[in-house]
This record gives structure tokens, sequence and C-alpha cells, in this order.
């Protein structure tokens, strides 16, 4: 496994490419880890290079006390990680928070984000209160006693009933997820609000959203684009929260054709 230190400790990621290539850099959601990107990579146009990386407390990467970081420091790690990669002008791929972190990158580092991509995320992600009761749901119940509920929201009722060994698996990426990892995640979700410095960014953007995404519905995605002068805007038919899992060639489709558009591939 390789390993870069930022503030949180060591971050697990992968590199894979051509070192001189143009880098896609993807980011992860919530209670995933960056298998998440597994179908979605191979498919993209050969030549590039591309960085995935678990952010804190999820797969094998370090967790802090939760309570003493929050979103700045997700985009803190991801900025580390491209800095000690000697990365510049990368296309940031980022799904539900880690479209936040991607938004957050492209205001803080601009001379790192060529252009983003925004999966099923929002400048904004519903209210604190809301990330504070299911905070308080887990520390009573764990993320067990939550687990059936994301699985709803995170896919379609035909993945649930076609794919249901592939979907356990799914639960268990979740569920085995470090505690701190996932409750500091919701608090800094929670506590995000990120329209303002959206609201700023001049750089090529696509935002996409699954037609059935139970967590970022895509009225949501859809108001975040429309923040971002020139963003494009495109559902996808037949997936949940997790587009890059129920239909990962149509969201390569996207992403090829984003990236021929502004001269990354």
């Amino acid at each position: 496994m390789k390993a870069v230190t930022t503030g949180a400790g060591s971050i697990h990621f992968r590199d894979e490419g051509p070192k001189d290539g143009r880098v896609v850099l993807f980011s992860n959601s919530l209670g995933t880890d960056l298998r998440v990107w597994d179908r979605v990579a191979p498919l993209l146009p050969a030549g590039l290079r591309v960085i995935r990386y678990d952010k804190r407390g999820h797969g094998p990467s370090d967790c802090p006390p939760r309570g003493t970081w929050g979103m700045g420091d997700h985009v803190a790690d991801a900025a580390a990680l491209l800095d000690a990669l000697g990365v510049k002008g990368a296309v940031v791929v980022g799904l539900s928070v880690g479209g936040q972190i991607a938004q957050g990158l492209a205001a803080e580092r601009p001379d790192l984000v060529h252009g983003m991509a925004l999966c099923d995320t929002a400048a904004k992600i519903g209210a604190p209160s809301m990330w504070g009761e299911r905070i308080q749901t887990i520390e009573a119940d764990g993320l067990e006693g939550m687990a059936d509920a994301v699985m709803e929201r995170w896919f379609t009722k035909r993945f649930r009933t076609e794919k249901k060994a592939e979907l356990r698996l799914w639960r268990n990426m979740l569920t085995r997820t470090s505690l701190d990892g996932y409750l500091g995640s919701c608090a800094a979700i929670g506590d995000a609000d990120l329209r303002e410095s959206t609201a700023r960014l001049r750089l090529p953007t696509l935002a996409v959203c699954g037609d059935e995404d139970g967590s970022t519905p895509p009225d949501l995605v859809r108001e975040t684009a429309a923040l971002i002068p020139g963003a494009e805007f495109h559902l996808i038919p037949g997936a949940g929260h997790l587009p890059c899992v129920e239909q990962p060639e149509i969201l390569a489709t996207h992403l090829t054709q984003f990236m021929k558009r502004i001269g990354h591939v």
C-alpha cells in the first residue's frame, strides 16, 4: 500500500497510469473507500494518471480523534496528497462529501485543480440539525442500526433486488468504516456551507446525479451546478447515490467527454 503523511497521519492512496499523464483525482463518499471507483477508472481514456485515495477515517487511512477536525482538514489532506505527488492542474472527481472536498480544493488551491466533476453532491448538504440527529442515532445504535436505510439511498430498488450478494458487500463496507471517521465526516458535512465560495469559482465543471438518488436529490445537485458559470449538469438514469457503481459506463462517458472538451485528454 502507498501512503502520504498529512495532518491526519497516513493517507492511503493508489497512483495508476503514466507519471507524465494528465491527472484525475477521485475522492470518495461517506462510508466508502477508494474501491467505489473500481468500475469507472478502467473505462477512462488511456494515458491518464489516475489517483484515488481514502480520506481520513475511511479505508486504511488514519483518523484523528473526532471533534478535532472538519471539512477544511479533508481539503488539506487532498492538497497535501497532490503536493506530495508533485501534481498540478488535476481534474478532481468528487462523490458526495468527496464533491465538497473538490469544491473546497478548487477554492483554496486553484493551482491544483483544472476542472471538477461533482457527482451526487452539493455546496450544502442538509441542515446541521439533521446531521446532529444522525450522529446521535449512530452513537446509540452504531452504523449497523442505519445500514439498511443507507442502502436504500445509495442504490435503486432494482439493484437491491437483483444484486443482493453485491449489496451485502457494500453494506459491509459501510458498517466497517471507522466510527470516528464516519461521525467526524458527518459533523464536517453538517458544518460545511460552501455556497459562497463555490459561487466564486470560475473553472470547468461537470455535475451529475443519479435520477433516484435518495441522499442528494437531483434538484440539489442542479442548484449547485447553477452556482458556477458554464457548469453542465446531467442526470444518470437508473442510479441512486452511487452512479459509479450502478452506471459506471454512463458516468465514464460523461467524464471522458468533459475532459475532452476542456483539453485534459
